[in-house]
């Protein structure tokens, strides 16, 4: 689906697919360069990174790992909680791995702050970040990221695996989604 066809519900596209699709193919050269040699291990963060990670992983030409957690502070509002639950946990162990989070947007900044001290807690050899967006206005926590996509906006957006109501995560764009929507 793209914006076109929905745009009644959307006031702004802030990225298309083929800007996402370039910008995961630079940061994948920058992590092979930083990685050269070493076993990387990629955790997606359930259901938002799905679509970044599958594209991100694609790029890279080395042998990978992938490993998913589910972890939510959002339920169906716009705006997080800031409360983190664990719906899914990893099925590796971490101890001693080269681990690369990767995020569909960092807002507040804290659930991914909760999960760099978990992760932390758990052995990982080193752990970097991988954000597709960043909202810097709504960071209420700093947090590292090594690999960025794309800086927006403090708007509520949706598409490329980013939801409002497990609606729009097939929006090939990322978009704002228009208030009348959620309101």
């Amino acid at each position: 689906m793209r914006a076109a066809d929905i745009s009644d519900d959307l006031t702004t596209v802030l990225v298309t697919e083929e800007q996402i699709n370039a910008k995961l193919a630079e940061l994948a050269e920058r992590v092979e360069t930083d990685y050269a040699g070493k076993e990387l291990l990629l955790v997606g963060v359930l259901k938002g990174a799905v679509m970044v990670m599958a594209d991100f992983a694609r790029h890279l030409t080395g042998h990978i790992q992938m490993d998913w957690m589910a972890v939510s502070s959002y339920g169906a509002g716009t705006k997080s909680s800031g409360v983190v639950q664990i719906r899914k946990d990893l099925d590796v162990d971490l101890h001693g791995r080269h681990v690369l989070i990767v995020e569909d947007i960092i807002d507040s900044g804290l659930t991914l702050s909760w999960l760099l001290e978990n992760f932390k807690s758990r052995g990982a050899e080193s752990l970097e970040v991988l954000a597709l967006l960043r909202k810097p206005e709504a960071a209420k926590v700093h947090v590292d990221c090594k690999y960025l996509g794309f800086d927006i906006p403090n708007e509520f957006v949706v598409g490329y695996g980013l939801d409002y109501a497990e609606r729009y995560r097939n929006l090939r764009d990322v978009a704002v989604l228009a208030p009348h929507v959620y309101s």
